[in-house]
């Protein structure tokens, strides 16, 4: 649509005298009325006070819209018609920032950014209204797409040897209606799958948000991951939780379950006097310093015989928890540190927690699942693109071994192959 002599010299002037500032504004605030004019006129078929056949309907005043942009907020008239509705492209319906400021809330929110920072940061890029919390929540409820997709994606295409499990907890409200009345603020779990493929990267698997640990989630979170194709798991870690035990043996049927031994060691030291817990720590961190899997076991039975007489609620749990604290032992040795424990899993939740405390209560469970997925999703497109694997394609290999080529049967050359177990040797001491 062009624009009439009188409108380009009232243009021609405000651009003489305008600051740099109200001169941007002043450009895009005359291109965006003509644009909507234009596409108004296209709607309409025919333009203002126009006589014409291919009219559809008439005009019925204006509304007025303000849009914030980057160069400010614009103060644009839309249409109205008498039959029908009209809306122009351009711009979406009961969203007030444009497309660059509402890619910014999203990726500030994200990060972990507050509320009140959101606003100062849209405010300072030009729009002078500033931005809602309401307003905030509904531009990153647009995230909830990716957040289905990714926790959805098929996982069938490659193997995952190694998968952890573990959760942390943030506040959300929960119950009352659709405009929160009733509420009730309530503690969540936020629980999270990751995976070592069988090339030795890391990736998230998926994420879930529920009122509790208990079996019931656990399984339903689990046998959601098993529907995606999760396949060739040999090894399970997480933290000794009945309800995760329970829903791993339900699940992963099969696959053996190391207990972390942080947590392991956690629990052990609540039986322990303060001033004596350090001695007993250094007494069964030895177990972990064995060289092969034969004598690391072996040592669980010497480290608890030598605590039994001053600690014997020590002893009794290192012997009940044998196999469980030692599975890793199973494994080549050089995954041994890798996964003998959640570490890396309580890595994540760390972030997880450090984003959400600056939210510190979200309106809904949904919030919180769309705020912690996109942490996982933003650590999970890092372990893609670097070039460090979790774990060595070398010791992957000696996993997963290769299958005998033709003219060599299986056992033939079993004196080369990568072992699980090596034989044992001299056993490290205890330290003092």
């Amino acid at each position: 649509m062009a624009l009439n002599q009188s409108a380009l010299l009232e243009l021609t002037e405000v651009l003489r005298s305008a600051d740099e500032g109200q001169l941007m504004r002043s450009l895009l605030h005359t291109i965006l009325q003509a644009l909507i004019d234009a596409e108004a006129q296209a709607h309409i078929g025919a333009g203002l006070h126009e006589r014409s056949e291919e009219r559809l309907t008439q005009r019925n005043g204006t509304r007025a819209k303000t849009v914030s942009t980057a160069a400010g907020d614009l103060a644009v008239k839309i249409p109205k018609t008498r039959t029908g509705s009209f809306f122009p492209s351009l711009l979406h319906p009961r969203r007030r920032i444009d497309v660059a400021l509402h890619a910014v809330v999203m990726e500030a929110y994200v990060h972990g950014v507050s509320t009140r920072k959101v606003d100062d940061l849209v405010s300072a890029l030009g729009a002078e209204t500033g931005i809602s919390k309401s307003e905030v929540s509904r531009i990153c409820g647009e995230l909830d797409t990716e957040v289905a997709a990714f926790n959805g994606r098929d996982l069938a295409g490659q193997g995952f040897p190694y998968v952890f499990v573990d959760a942390t907890y943030c506040k959300a409200r929960v119950g009352g209606d659709k405009f929160g009345a009733g509420a009730r603020v309530c503690s969540q779990a936020v629980v999270i799958a990751t995976g070592v493929s069988a090339d030795g990267r890391r990736e998230v698997l998926g994420c879930a948000v529920g009122d509790s640990e208990t079996e019931a989630f656990w399984t339903e979170f689990l046998r959601s991951l098993r529907e995606r194709g999760l396949a060739g798991v040999a090894l399970v870690i997480s933290d000794h939780h009945r309800g995760l035990m329970n829903a791993i043996d339900a699940t992963m049927i099969g696959t053996a379950w190391q207990r972390c031994r942080v947590h392991f060691m956690r629990n052990v030291l609540t039986r322990v006097p303060k001033g004596q817990a350090e001695m007993v720590a250094a007494a069964i961190r030895t177990i972990f310093a064995q060289p092969t899997g034969v004598l690391v076991r072996a040592h669980v039975d010497t480290v608890a015989a030598t605590l039994a007489a001053k600690f014997p609620e020590v002893a009794a749990m290192l012997r009940d928890a044998r196999e469980d604290i030692t599975a890793f032992a199973d494994f080549p040795e050089p995954h041994w540190r890798k996964i003998w424990s959640t570490n890396p899993l309580e890595r994540l939740n760390r972030e997880v927690k450090r984003r959400s405390d600056v939210v510190g209560i979200f309106p809904n469970p949904k919030a919180l699942l769309r705020l912690a997925t996109c942490v996982l999703i933003e650590a999970h497109d890092e372990w893609q693109v670097s070039d460090r694997r979790y774990l060595s394609e070398t010791s992957m290999a000696a996993l997963n071994p290769p299958a005998p080529t033709a003219g060599h049967p299986a056992g033939e050359h079993a004196d080369t192959a990568p072992a699980l177990a090596s034989t044992p040797t001299e056993a490290v001491p205890l330290s003092a």
